[in-house]
């Protein structure tokens, strides 16, 4: 079954030919699918990370790099017969004078920008998970809290100014987990937990400042992501044969592609009343529901809702009525 019979969206349409996206954090997972379906949908994207064919970040992997997203978003972008194009720059989004001179690039090159996604992190390296607050490495703990809150603030200061040139822009706040999960239940360890809620209440807090400009800002999440490093190191499977890794845990029946996300970012940016999430807090597969599409295989993971509804501790899993 190809994409056009399973996106929820008609064949050869490009609903945002002409728009200009910034992903910042487009090495791999989330951010790299985002950044590839907008080009899909006829965008030109600036795709930003660390790693690149000649340097290896912390996170030390090297078979994702910002080129090769920018090379996947142009793919794309052709296959649709579209206008989308992929345009890599490595950043490293801490350093803001590297921030202001990316905005300033898409501003002398493009004059606009539409869509902006905060999908940066690259902290898992230094989660020691199992550890309390007192007990965790502090200068890990303290590099969680820049790389997963510190870079969302430096790139949108830098980035807004552009954005609210026109109306109808977008920010997306990329974290794991909603503010109806995230609220009553703890995501230890507490530096995790602190830096996948910030980007909540960040979201929140830009659509308050954002609405007088005709602009949205809301928060997305995808679900159990089935990244690269999530098939590869955790459950050393490849993406054709998944569904192995439910040996390992049945629960991973309710995981996702990052294209699931990277669907509901297109969505979103397609949506002329976007502005009714202002200041939301959404994931992949409740906007799914919302907007008809679904995963690369047809289906269309709830995993938010299941994670709540079904016990995560049982050694059986029902994904029936979930997916």
């Amino acid at each position: 079954m190809d994409s056009e019979e399973t996106d929820g969206t008609h064949a050869g349409a490009h609903p945002l030919a002409g728009k200009v996206a910034l992903v910042a954090g487009a090495t791999r997972g989330a951010g790299r699918a985002m950044a590839v379906e907008l080009g899909r949908a006829g965008a030109t994207v600036y795709a930003t990370g660390r790693t690149t064919r000649a340097y290896t970040s912390e996170v030390g992997r090297t078979k994702e790099t910002i080129e090769g997203t920018a090379e996947l978003i142009t793919e794309a972008g052709r296959e649709a017969g579209g206008p989308g194009t992929g345009i890599a720059v490595p950043t490293d989004h801490l350093e803001p004078e590297q921030v202001e001179a990316l905005v300033g690039r898409i501003d002398r090159e493009r004059g606009r920008l539409d869509v902006l996604v905060n999908d940066i992190w690259g902290g898992d390296v230094h989660v020691e998970w199992d550890k309390k607050m007192w007990e965790h490495d502090l200068g890990k703990g303290l590099r969680l809290m820049r790389l997963g809150i510190e870079t969302h603030i430096v790139t949108s200061r830098y980035a807004l100014p552009l954005l609210i040139k026109n109306p109808g822009g977008l920010v997306v706040e990329v974290t794991d987990g909603t503010e109806e999960y995230n609220g009553p239940n703890y995501r230890k360890p507490f530096y995790y937990d602190l830096a996948k809620a910030a980007p909540l209440r960040m979201a929140w807090g830009l659509a308050e400042e954002l609405k007088e400009y005709g602009c949205t800002a809301l928060a997305l999440t995808p679900g159990w992501l089935r990244s690269e490093a999530m098939l590869d190191t955790h459950f050393k499977v490849p993406e054709e044969n998944w569904r192995e890794g439910c040996e390992q845990n049945p629960h991973f029946a309710i995981s996702e592609t990052p294209t699931f996300v990277g669907r509901a970012l297109v969505a979103l940016a397609s949506d002329p009343e976007v502005a009714r999430w202002n200041g939301a807090s959404l994931s992949s597969g409740g906007l799914a529901k919302e907007y008809g599409f679904t995963d690369v295989d047809g289906s269309a993971p709830d995993a938010w809702r299941y994670i709540t509804e079904v016990d995560q501790e049982s050694k059986t899993a029902d994904v029936t009525g979930y997916r």
